[in-house]
Parts: structure tokens; sequence; C-alpha cells
């Protein structure tokens, strides 16, 4: 998965082999979208837009599975405990 930080998108990945992009999103969820053709997925990657790449060329054009994005290890900002022991 490459994080990113464009529109509501935290996260995307393409799975070559089965030709699956994921999608995840800054609420938690995230989808699956098949036959997605390795050429879109290095315009989405590569794009300096990528929020908008995304609601013109995928939304609308292919199928999604909704899901849950896995939670990120890490980024949980600190509790009171953490800052005063």
């Amino acid at each position: 998965m490459k994080r990113i930080n464009a529109g509501k998108l935290r996260a995307i990945g393409y799975d070559e082999r089965t030709r699956v992009l994921r999608v995840e999103f800054d609420d938690g969820s995230a989808i699956d979208y098949d036959s997605v053709g390795r050429d879109v997925w290095q315009r989405l990657s590569t794009s300096g837009s990528a929020w908008s790449f995304y609601r013109d060329n995928i939304e609308e054009e292919y199928t999604g599975r909704k899901g849950r994005a896995k939670p990120q290890t890490g980024t949980r900002p600190p509790g009171l405990d953490d800052l005063f022991g």
C-alpha cells in the first residue's frame, strides 16, 4: 500500500497479478476494484491530484467491493499516560 494524503484518500494499492486496486479512505473504509489495468494504477499512483483522478476515472468506471482498512500502527496520538508517565 502506498500512503497518500489526497482529499479523502489515505492509501492506495494494486495487485498486478489479480488486477485489483484497493483504495483506503480517511474514515477507515476501503474499496477493492476488480479488473483495473496497470496503466490506470500507474496514472493514479503518480497523479498530482489523486483524489480528482480517483473521482473522475475509477469511482464511476469500476465496480467496487466495500471493506475496512487495516488499522495503522503507531499513528494513535499519545494519551496523558504516555505523556506524563
